[in-house]
Parts: structure tokens; sequence; C-alpha cells
């Protein structure tokens, strides 16, 4: 009976995949062009600029079709406001999935956490400010395409710099031995 149950649990656990695959299970291949496929850390951080733009050429429409003061009046931001909205939905698997990837390092994913609040605010200042001048207004929402590639390089400076999981379970027993005399 028991053999049985242990067979019948080992078949239904075999047809559900793992955590770490379905955590990009479900995400569009627009999100992550490239990487849709490959593990939520890259994922996310190819996501990040590629979100933004979508949402950044929305409202670029916006202002070319009502100009650049009138591109929030009334519903005209609307486009933007969904892009905006959506985004935070679709990024979120990525962003969790490159969270759990991330989760034995300490700096990394203090990067992501980093790279996500700075995609965020980004994605507010969308928005013109008043008094803003068209060139003002391009400078300063392409300049955050600087600020992510920088949060970029050095989330993936401090993967890259994170000990292997066996590194330290290794030097804690080779520390223990006393050379023989």
């Amino acid at each position: 009976m028991r053999i049985c149950l242990c067979v019948a649990v080992f078949a239904l656990l075999s047809l559900f995949p793992s955590a770490a695959a379905l955590a990009l299970d479900k995400v569009d291949p627009y999100i992550c062009p490239t990487t849709a496929q490959a593990s939520g850390t890259e994922c996310f951080l190819e996501a990040v600029p590629q979100t933004y733009t979508m949402c950044r050429q929305i409202k670029s429409i916006e202002i070319i079709e009502f100009g650049l003061t009138g591109a929030q009046e009334g519903v005209h931001g609307a486009k933007t406001e969904y892009c905006i909205d959506k985004h935070k939905l679709s990024i979120a698997r990525p962003y969790q999935a490159a969270l759990r990837d991330a989760a034995s390092n300490k700096d990394a994913a203090e990067g992501l956490r980093k790279l996500y609040e700075l995609w965020i605010a980004s994605l507010g200042k969308l928005i013109p400010a008043a008094n803003e001048t068209e060139d003002g207004y391009k400078q300063r929402v392409a300049r955050v395409y600087g600020e992510f590639n920088e949060q970029i390089k050095l989330t993936r400076a401090a993967l890259a710099a994170a000990p292997p999981a066996a590194a330290p379970a290794l030097a804690k027993k080779t520390k223990k031995k006393k050379p023989a005399p």
C-alpha cells in the first residue's frame, strides 16, 4: 500500500515542474525577447529597459498628438498610465524569480531591488514636468538608460562575485582538519 502511495505521489510530482521553472512560464516574449527561457535574473535584467522603452514610446505618441503640456490633460495620459500598470504586473514574475535566484547573495538581491525601484521611479517620471522644454524632457527620459545600465552592471558583478554554495561548507571542513605530526 505504501509503495503504491509513494509511486502515485512521485508520479504527480513529476507532472508539475519545479518552482524555478514555473517562475517564468507565463512571461511574454516581448518582455524578455532574448531571455524569456533563461533564468529569472536574466529575464528581469532585460525586462527593465525593455518595458521602460515601451511606455516611453507610448508617452512619446501622446506628446506628438497633444503636445508636451497637453499630454496629461483629461484622459490624454491614459495610455501611458495603462502601460505602466500593465508592465508593473508583467515584470512581477521575472522580478520575483530574480530575487529567488539571488536569495543567497545579499549584494545581488540588493542590486535587483535598487534596479526595480529605479525602474518604478523612472516610469513615474515619464510625465512631463511643468514648464519643461521638449529637449529637456527628451534628455531626461533618455538619461535613465545609463542609470539602468550602471545598476545592471553592478548587479551582474555582485552575482559573479558570489562564491559557489558548496565553497563555504568545504572551507569549514578543511579548517577543522588538523595536520598530522
